[in-house]
């Protein structure tokens, strides 16, 4: 997938995404398209991911586009420093140009720079006046990064930011019996599956979803099984 595509794929997703009142499989289904997304469009960068709040109120990975952002992830809830939990925390924007020099977080950049990363961005996600966790790149160069990521990555959080908050909302729907939530859960899915056929292939909703119903006939399932497959196969990509 080159840059362009990503990025039509991106803004798709997003787009259909933005006001339904996502559950938190199909949010971080989503989540998992923009990171992947974000490593397609930071040509210099190797991994991204995003961070936020588990159930019991620690910081936890969300998604994570390899086992190595998953580390340097948990290295920084250990550590309990570094840029991710900083941009969090203060609501900035943070950037390192070169961590084996920068001072603001020793045992984590001492770590980070053992396993090859030279440089880093990290956007808080932004929901009104709350951050709620913050979206992070790692490159291996220094100076990988500079003013324009910064303002593309806070982009990217704060499309993470919605789909995060619309999460929440669906949590906070106490009154939904199970059967309207596995409804809700489907209808999601189908609405997020039409937006990556309509970045994939530069189609018109109508379309998109035709295509769907189309697999969904010649397979013999349910659109929602087709959707749940386009959407993740999107997100490994």
């Amino acid at each position: 997938m080159d840059s362009e595509s990503s990025g039509g794929d991106l803004g798709a997703v997003v787009a259909r995404a933005s006001g339904l009142m996502l559950s938190d499989e199909v949010s971080e289904a989503v989540l998992r398209l923009l990171t992947a997304a974000a490593v397609h469009l930071f040509p210099t960068s190797y991994g991204a991911g995003v961070t936020t709040t588990s159930p019991d109120g620690t910081p936890t990975t969300t998604a994570a586009t390899d086992p190595g952002v998953q580390r340097l992830d948990e290295l920084q809830y250990e550590l309990d420093e570094g840029p991710c939990l900083t941009a969090w925390r203060t609501r900035r924007t943070i950037r390192i140009d070169d961590v084996a020099t920068d001072p603001r977080w020793p045992r984590w950049t001492a770590a980070a720079a053992e396993v090859g990363v030279g440089s880093t961005l990290s956007a808080p996600l932004l929901a009104g006046e709350q951050a709620v966790g913050a979206m992070k790149v790692y490159a291996r160069p220094s100076g990988a990064f500079g003013e324009q990521e910064e303002i593309t990555l806070a982009l990217f959080a704060a499309q993470c930011a919605i789909l995060l908050s619309n999460a929440q909302r669906f949590r906070r729907a106490e009154g939904l019996g199970a059967d309207v939530k596995a409804l809700l859960e489907q209808r999601d899915l189908v609405t997020l599956a039409t937006g990556v056929v309509m970045g994939r292939d530069g189609v018109s909703r109508p379309d998109a979803f035709a295509h769907l119903v189309g697999l969904a006939q010649h397979e013999g399932g349910g659109v929602h099984q087709v959707a749940a497959r386009v959407v993740a196969g999107a997100g490994a990509r």
